[in-house]
């Protein structure tokens, strides 16, 4: 009886505990268990809450200061185009089309699989499409349809920024018709991004996403951006050719990866629309001057702010198996591209 009555004195204070705890919001676990009583969950639940804390154990509770309120991704597609500028084929040697289409799919397959956290968050997919093929345009409305989120698919008009970009670039040599289109597509998502309400995702179509890729981008910037006390610029893709050569980088801890600062990206990131109006000339030089590298203007925007990419990568870039630019290390590529099969269901 006596051991009953401790047991039950026992259960008592610890509800009371646990209630104090709740007050003062700590988070406390049981060791034996990896259960967390406060909020109810196990070790490997979901901790972290969408626009209110950031939690990883053991490092605990980081609250969200700057709480993401919308995300537009804007999808840029030519289907019509294997590569921009080589003449090279791409793994598993596929017509431009299905990258096109598994990069669309991937996306979205991302998008469900974390549903939850855009019950506070504005979700729309924009695609800026230039020269595809009708079939593969339909096929990306079948895609996008009875999804829970907005989706509209715009026609790229390359007269309306033609005039603007010079026609010989940086090394001298003649701009060529592939990149005065690729050029015209990053001028339109910027000019709807300046409009946007938050976050965006420039995205290319090339790009296979993982499952939690846009899980940890969002909850990732909600916790960096929280931490560093700014707006940031998240590159998803860790690129091979970033390990040529040794050089000093900060390490953070995101959601569930590691995040590592990088000077250099391609054309496939996620910032918010303040970013974008602050670095407005910078971003849009890129649409109107083919410089040396190509991407050049962001990566001196990038000696400003944090720009971070993941390890392992979220999205891998599908180009030539060769490519210092492309495959991400220690990534299963077959996995991810027959997942992202398009399929007749």
């Amino acid at each position: 009886m006596k051991s009953q009555n401790n047991n039950s004195k026992s259960n008592f204070f610890k509800k009371i505990f646990v209630k104090i705890c709740r007050l003062f919001n700590f988070e406390i676990i049981d060791q034996s268990s990896l259960y967390l009583p406060v909020s109810n969950n196990f070790l490997n639940d979901e901790l972290s809450v969408i626009g209110e804390k950031s939690l990883t154990i053991p490092m605990g509770i980081i609250k969200t200061s700057r709480p993401v309120k919308s995300l537009d991704i804007i999808l840029r597609t030519c289907a019509s185009v294997n590569m921009l500028s080589q003449s090279k084929k791409r793994l598993f040697d596929a017509d431009k089309s299905e990258y096109t289409l598994r990069t669309l799919n991937s996306i979205i397959k991302s998008i469900n699989s974390s549903k939850e956290i855009f019950n506070k968050i504005n979700l729309k997919i924009t695609i800026i499409d230039h020269n595809s093929k009708t079939k593969v345009i339909d096929q990306m409305r079948v895609l996008l349809g009875n999804q829970f989120f907005k989706s509209e698919i715009i026609d790229l008009k390359v007269d309306n920024f033609k005039d603007e970009i010079q026609n010989l670039n940086q090394q001298n040599k003649k701009v060529t018709d592939n990149q005065i289109s690729n050029m015209s597509n990053i001028h339109q998502s910027l000019l709807i991004a300046k409009n946007c309400e938050d976050l965006i995702y420039f995205v290319e179509d090339d790009y296979l996403h993982s499952i939690n890729s846009i899980k940890e981008l969002i909850f990732s910037y909600e916790k960096l951006s929280s931490l560093l006390k700014r707006e940031l610029i998240l590159c998803p893709t860790d690129y091979p050719y970033l390990y040529n050569k040794a050089e000093n980088s900060k390490i953070f801890l995101g959601h569930n990866l590691h995040w590592r600062q990088i000077d250099e990206s391609l054309c496939t990131f996620l910032t918010s629309n303040l970013i974008v109006k602050k670095y407005w000339e910078e971003l849009t030089s890129v649409c109107k001057f083919e410089h040396y590298p190509f991407e050049k203007p962001f990566h001196e925007i990038y000696k400003k702010e944090f720009c971070l990419s993941p390890i392992p990568s979220l999205a891998t870039h599908y180009t030539n198996v060769n490519s210092v630019y492309g495959l991400s290390p220690f990534i299963d590529y077959k996995k991810i591209w027959e997942d992202n099969e398009i399929t007749n269901d």
